[in-house]
């Protein structure tokens, strides 16, 4: 699966099942994803293959990180 411009994915906190993270993919390039979070900060973002999958950390690598995944 691919991230699709246009379309806004979200997951779940690790240590808040009630937190849940939204982020809008603005644009793409084969290899980097440009997102807009719900306070409307753009970021891009290395895409990377996981499971089959394209991932990306939103806010960044670090313990416990939000994790985007393009087939879910």
């Amino acid at each position: 699966m691919k991230f699709t411009p246009g379309v806004v994915y979200e997951t779940r906190s690790t240590c808040d099942h009630n937190c849940i993270f939204s982020h809008k993919v603005v644009k793409r390039t084969a290899k980097t994803v440009t997102i807009d979070n719900v306070e409307g900060k753009t970021a891009r973002r290395k895409i990377i293959i996981w499971e089959g999958n394209e991932t990306i950390f939103p806010l960044g690598r670090y313990s416990m990180a939000p994790i985007l995944n393009a087939g879910s």
